[in-house]
């Protein structure tokens, strides 16, 4: 019998609570609800699970402190839901650490897609770095530096080559406007985000994506940019 993943929720609304635990364990996930941070870290610490979902508002502890304190010992999938929609608050948390960002209320089926994709990551950091990145018709291989599309071989700068590696790296998951632009342009450039939004632009076009109907890079508004996941 194949071993269920196992998934801590830290979430203190009880009805939240429970729809999470019923809907999770119908697509077989074991579920472990807990209503505090304490006893969410305690639990997570003790017996590691494979993926946390977190509420950002709870009674004891902001979810971004908790985020903070588990990225010091571990790095887990970490899924945030929250009813704080502003951009600030998304930022923060994926800064933290967090893997992805739900803004309740969510769709139970999107909210499976995700959980999905972070598992997948999730099973993939203990193994060594992969080299090539294939996302349908377009190839990213981190060795050669070289990017193909369709089998042909795209020329770029290497500025737009280096910010598609950051993302190709990171394949399914949102990466931060600052973050590129600390990784990309150095730790100097994170007010520049004008350089971010043209070099996307030049990227999209070299890749032949259409920014109203992408199949690579997705923009999450005021938040950064997510590359599709790798297959």
């Amino acid at each position: 019998m194949a071993i269920k993943p196992r998934i801590v929720v830290i979430e203190d609304e009880p009805e939240i609570s429970r729809f999470l635990k019923t809907a999770l364990e119908a697509q077989g996930y074991s579920i472990n609800a807990v209503p505090d941070a304490k006893t969410g870290i305690k639990i997570s610490s003790a017996h590691p699970p494979d993926l946390i979902i977190l509420d950002l508002g709870l009674p004891d502890m902001d979810g971004k402190s908790v985020i903070k304190s588990i990225r010091e010992w571990s790095q887990v999938p970490i899924i945030v839901l929250s009813a704080r929609d502003q951009e600030t608050e998304k930022v923060a948390a994926l800064e933290m650490g967090a893997d992805d960002y739900l803004t309740k209320p969510f769709g139970t089926s999107e909210l499976q897609a995700r959980i999905r994709v972070a598992l997948r990551r999730g099973s993939r950091k203990e193994q060594p770095e992969e080299q090539k990145y294939m996302f349908e018709s377009l190839t990213v291989d981190l060795l050669k530096r070289e990017v193909f599309l369709k089998g042909k071989a795209i020329s770029m700068t290497p500025t737009e080559y280096d910010l598609l590696a950051v993302l190709a790296r990171k394949a399914g998951r949102v990466v931060t406007q600052s973050e590129l632009l600390r990784t990309v342009w150095g730790k100097n450039a994170e007010e520049n985000d004008h350089y971010l939004r043209i070099y996307v632009q030049r990227l999209r076009q070299k890749i032949g994506d259409d920014p109203l109907n992408p199949q690579y890079v997705f923009t999450e508004p005021g938040v950064g940019y997510r590359l599709r996941e790798a297959e």
